[in-house]
């Protein structure tokens, strides 16, 4: 079975093939920023947990850009940043649901036993490596929050 890197690089390839210039940029800037975490500290592979990472900081940072272009009235670029969003998604394990979080949420807590905010750093240490990818950690802090207040 491939790697997500391998897959990345075929990717780029047929993209190349098809001279789409969006996937083409997109693969390569993704490929760019999984060498530049292999090399930087201990020379290692990184494995798909750690790739996964990878492109969905990268996919978080498409996300912002197009949002402070559409604030800035610079709809072009925010659209160019929408699709190299939409394109490292592809990559990614699929988000969760409310319904899903709600629930992985409300299990964190009944394990815990926490209460009130004061409780909020127990409830995400044990939820955030049960979503692991699956969603913003923004969303899930933000799903914690109302929990524990309500």
């Amino acid at each position: 079975m491939p790697t997500l890197k391998d897959q990345l690089r075929t990717d780029l390839t047929t993209a190349m093939k098809a001279r789409d210039e969006t996937r083409t940029r997109t693969l390569r800037m993704a490929l760019t920023a999984i060498t530049n975490e292999e090399v930087s500290g201990v020379a290692h592979d990184l494995t798909d947990e750690e790739i996964t990472k990878i492109l969905t900081r990268e996919a978080k940072r498409r996300r912002e850009a197009a949002t402070a272009f559409a604030d800035a009235g610079r709809d072009n670029q925010a659209e160019a940043e929408r699709a190299e969003e939409q394109i490292l998604a592809s990559y990614l394990p699929a988000q969760l649901s409310d319904d899903e979080l709600a629930t992985l949420v409300a299990a964190a807590i009944a394990e815990t036993g926490a209460s009130g905010p004061a409780g909020m750093g127990q409830v995400m240490k044990v939820v955030t490596p049960r979503v692991a990818g699956r969603a913003e950690g923004s969303r899930v802090a933000a799903m914690v929050r109302s929990r524990l207040a309500g």
